[in-house]
C-alpha cells in the first residue's frame, strides 16, 4: 500500500510517499480501505517530532481520522460486512491506504455523506461533541464562547452547540475568518487586542453577564482571559495549546465564581473510551450530518502525494476550516 512516511523529525519536506505491507487485521479488528482523511495538528506536531504517536500504531505514518469500505475481518470481527462505509479515529496510521481499527471504534457512514466530509468529519465532530455534551454538559439558552473559532474544530463546535440550544460567540486572528464563523451560526466575533479584551467583548455580548462555557482551542494567555470572562458556575474546556503551555489564573475569581477548569485531548484515551466517543458521535451527530444540520467546512482538498503541500498549507495558518486528504 502507499503511505505517507516521516522519514525523519523536521518540516513538510520531510514528508516521503512509500510503499508498505498492509496491516493484518488481529481479533476483534477490521482492514478499511482508506478513502478519504484530513489533517490535524497533532500530524504537524508528530511530522516535528514533538508528539510520538501511541502504542500499538504505526510510529512513522500520520492521520487522525478516516472513512472508507471495510476490506477484511479478523479473527471475531462481525460486527461489519465487507464493503460497508465506516469512519472514526486512529491513533496514527490514517494517511495509508489501509489501516486497522477496533471494529466497534468506528461509525456508519450514511450514503448521503460524501466520503471527503465523511474523512474529515470525526475528528472535528467528535472533539466538539465530547467538549461541549460529556465535559461542559452545555444546556439550552446557554452561551458558549470559542477561541480559534474559524478552525475545523470550531466551525463544528458552533454548529453542535446551536444543535444543542445554545448561543455561541468566538475570537479568531482574522475577519474572514469570524465570516466563515458567522455563516454557519455564530452570533458575534472579535479579534485579538490589548489585555482584558475577550472580557470586553464577552461584556457587550452577554448584558455584562459572562459566558457559561468556553471551548479553548488555543491555551496561553487565553486561559487567563476566558476566567475573566465567565459567568457564575461556567465551565471552562481547554481542548489545545497553540498558544501556549502555561497561564496564570485569579483563582480568588475563580472561587468566588465557582468556575470549572476542564482539560481534553482524544488521542490519549483508552480503547473503550474511544468507543464510547464514537458510539455517541454516530448516535447524536452523524444524523446531524446526514440531513446538512451540521456541515464539515473542508478549505482545501490535496491528493496523498501532495501530503507536504498540505502540511505547508495548514503551518501557514492561511485556511479556514479542515485540509482534506484523498487517497
Amino acid at each position: 500500500m502507499r503511505a505517507a512516511i516521516i522519514t525523519t523529525p523536521g518540516g513538510p519536506e520531510v514528508l516521503a510517499i512509500q510503499l508498505r505491507a498492509v496491516p493484518v487485521p488481529g481479533v476483534g479488528e477490521i482492514l478499511v480501505r482508506v478513502r478519504s482523511s484530513a489533517l490535524n495538528r497533532a500530524d504537524l506536531l508528530q511530522r516535528s517530532g514533538r508528539y510520538p504517536a501511541p502504542a500499538g500504531v504505526p510510529t512513522d505514518i500520520p492521520g487522525l481520522e478516516f472513512a472508507g469500505e471495510v476490506a477484511a475481518c479478523g479473527p471475531n470481527a462481525t460486527q461489519w460486512p465487507i464493503g460497508a462505509r465506516v469512519c472514526g479515529l486512529v491513533g496514527g496510521g490514517a494517511h495509508a491506504e489501509f489501516l486497522v481499527t477496533h471494529q466497534r471504534a468506528v461509525a456508519a457512514v450514511p450514503d448521503a455523506v460524501s466520503w471527503d466530509i465523511a474523512g474529515a468529519s470525526p475528528e472535528a465532530c467528535i472533539t466538539a461533541h465530547d467538549a461541549l455534551v460529556a465535559q461542559a454538559a452545555v444546556r439550552p439558552g446557554e452561551t458558549v464562547l470559542i477561541h480559534a473559532v474559524g478552525s475545523g474544530v470550531g466551525l463544528t463546535a458552533i454548529q453542535i452547540a446551536r444543535q444543542l440550544g445554545a448561543r455561541v460567540f468566538g475570537t479568531a486572528r482574522g475577519a474572514l475568518k469570524l465570516e466563515a464563523a458567522r455563516a454557519v451560526g455564530m452570533e458575534d466575533g472579535a479579534t485579538p487586542g490589548e489585555a482584558g479584551w475577550v472580557g470586553a467583548a464577552v461584556k457587550r455580548w452577554t448584558n455584562g453577564r459572562g459566558v457559561d462555557v468556553v471551548l479553548d482551542l488555543l491555551g496561553g494567555d487565553y486561559v487567563r482571559e476566558s476566567i475573566a470572562a465567565m459567568a457564575p458556575k461556567g465551565r471552562l474546556v481547554i481542548i489545545g495549546t497553540l498558544a501556549g503551555l502555561e497561564s496564570t489564573l485569579d483563582l480568588r475569581f475563580m472561587l468566588s465564581r465557582r468556575l470549572t477548569v476542564r482539560g481534553t485531548v482524544l488521542r490519549s484515551r483508552s480503547l473503550e473510551e474511544r468507543i464510547d466517543v464514537t458510539h455517541a458521535f454516530a448516535r447524536e451527530v452523524m444524523p446531524w450530518l446526514e440531513r446538512g444540520a451540521v456541515t464539515t467546512r473542508i478549505a482545501a482538498t490535496f491528493p496523498l502525494e501532495r501530503i507536504a503541500e498540505a502540511h505547508a498549507l495548514m503551518e501557514s495558518n492561511a485556511t479556514t476550516g479542515k485540509i482534506a486528504i484523498v487517497l
